[in-house]
């Protein structure tokens, strides 16, 4: 996923689930010494649920913690550690009610203290997290995130240990789908304020409250679970540990499977596709997601809204995808991804695309720009974190522009940590990027590139009036005409180069049952277990 999250009303969708969920009394599920081992992609930056931002971390704290609701597979907020709520009549008042058994993995009771430390935790300027404005819906929370008012006028309060009231600025018919996002995740405050800048970096400080604990993190190479005992819903879960190998080489992960190192991965090599769907051991997942190109509008010759306009213009996405891509992905000519249905339309209707192709366009505005067939641009790099797959799209596209265009580009990749580091401080040029959608409504993707914050670097005071305008009411067809009007914005101003819609193509071995893969991208492995 990509930097920023993103704020929303939530639109009910349903959801093809390709996976199948533990059934009570599944015979051979009680089997306490199981083990499941999953290769995980990358390494985490931080385990830390306020600061973490990409799949990788967000996968593992899935495992580690849980939050007021969490999501079943539906992909539609249940109880978690709230075991109920109350609404005010107008939507504007949460009561939680937590579970007497919610406990952290040393035992300590999880609190609504906790939670409310926690979410200003998140919020504060202090920490400066770029999850932070998940949270805004929250009266103040954008003020307190903004210096303006202090913490205790945040629309956050522990009653007492059990209960957390929390009071909205206006109706969010989304919020309960937000809850189970990690930017929500409680943390011990105890431990948290006794290590705060390494507590989430060491196993004997990383205390969660979900069903697993981290007992081993050997840096780059792994980390090793185990199930969590003091976790309230303990029964369900049937793993008694997980075993994770890290690595980003897709190759790597695919021998770690059929070398039997390895139960599961994920983005096996293209070239491997046909083969493993072969020996079935190829799924292929539904993914609300994007993977696309990001500018930095305010660097040059990027700064150009012509030259921006020439360089997305000038690639072959059909072809892309057919040749070098594959994996079920289908060829992006917008933001929003498909699959948010509407009255029975899906806002991704056709008729709707705003990327266009076009070679001799491309051309004209490149001259019109001042650079004629690419004579006097300035050097330009491609940036792209380290994987197989990233490099044969970044080649392939520096092919077409240099056919195209005339121009040569240079690719530099960079190890995720520092990429998104990189991404986040604005030193690129043009950036390889992805994005999930943290829950079922196009606010999942247009509030991307609001201010402040987003990595474009893209300032547009007419896009922000849209998306203010979608967030603001709750009738959909005039949040729907405001998000098609913003997203068109998009493209006139030419923010982003759309190259495909996902899908979660992996591998698993059969005997692996009871997990959930979100469409939102995370695989929730509570009541996995291994058949034998």
């Amino acid at each position: 996923m990509g930097v920023k999250k993103v704020i929303t009303v939530l639109t009910v969708i349903t959801i093809f689930t390709m996976l199948p969920t533990l059934l009570a009394g599944c015979g051979k599920s009680s089997d306490t010494g199981q083990t499941l081992r999953y290769v995980l992609e990358a390494e985490p930056a931080t385990l830390d649920p306020a600061k973490s931002t990409a799949i990788p971390e967000s996968l593992v704290e899935l495992q580690l913690f849980e939050g007021l609701t969490r999501l079943n597979t539906q992909d539609q907020p249940v109880p978690g550690v709230a075991e109920k709520w109350d609404v005010s009549p107008d939507g504007l008042k949460y009561v939680f009610y937590l579970r007497n058994a919610a406990k952290w993995t040393n035992g300590d009771p999880v609190t609504a203290y906790d939670f409310e430390f926690a979410w200003k935790r998140a919020l504060s300027p202090e920490l400066a997290s770029e999850n932070a404005y998940m949270l805004f819906p929250v009266k103040n929370a954008q003020a307190y995130n903004e210096k303006k008012v202090t913490a205790d006028q945040v629309g956050i309060k522990a009653i007492n240990d059990h209960t957390l009231e929390v009071t909205l600025d206006k109706p969010t018919a989304y919020f309960l789908s937000l809850t189970a996002f990690h930017a929500f995740y409680p943390v011990n405050k105890k431990i948290v304020t006794a290590s705060p800048d390494k507590w989430s970096a060491e196993v004997a400080t990383l205390v969660g409250n979900g069903p697993f604990k981290i007992t081993g993190w050997v840096h780059s190479s792994k980390i090793e679970f185990a199930k969590n005992d003091h976790y309230w819903d303990a029964t369900a879960v049937k793993l008694a540990k997980m075993e994770w190998p890290i690595s980003d080489s897709q190759s790597t992960r695919l021998s770690l499977v059929e070398n039997n190192q390895a139960d599961m991965m994920v983005e096996p090599p293209v070239v491997e596709h046909d083969r493993l769907t072969q020996a079935g051991l190829l799924k292929i997942s539904p993914y609300l997601g994007i993977y696309y190109y990001v500018f930095n509008t305010q660097q040059a010759p990027f700064d150009n809204v012509k030259v921006r306009q020439a360089f997305s213009q000038s690639i072959n996405r059909e072809a892309l995808v057919n040749n070098v891509v594959k994996g079920g992905k289908k060829p992006a000519y917008a933001w929003v991804a498909p699959g948010l249905s509407f009255d029975g339309k899906d806002f991704r209707d056709e008729s709707n695309n705003y990327a266009t192709e076009n070679k001799a366009q491309a051309q004209k505005l490149l001259a019109e720009a001042g650079y004629p067939a690419g004579q006097g641009l300035p050097p330009i790099t491609l940036l792209f974190n380290t994987g197989e797959m990233h490099k044969s799209i970044a080649e392939a596209i520096q092919e077409m522009w240099k056919q195209n265009l005339g121009v040569t580009v240079a690719l530099s990749n960079q190890e995720s940590k520092v990429f998104l580091e990189s991404r986040s401080q604005g030193t690129f040029q043009i950036a390889r990027a992805s994005w999930i959608g943290d829950y079922a409504d196009p606010m999942a993707f247009m509030d991307v590139f609001t201010d402040p914050g987003n990595d474009a670097k893209y300032h547009n005071s007419s896009y922000n009036k849209l998306i203010e305008k979608a967030q603001s009411t709750l009738d959909q067809p005039v949040r729907l005409t405001a998000m098609h009007e913003a997203e068109k914005l998009l493209f006139d101003d030419a923010v982003i180069i759309p190259i495909y819609y996902t899908t979660q193509p992996f591998v698993v071995k059969p005997s692996v049952k009871g997990y959930f893969w979100s469409v939102l991208g995370l695989a929730d492995f509570k009541t996995a277990y291994i058949e034998k």
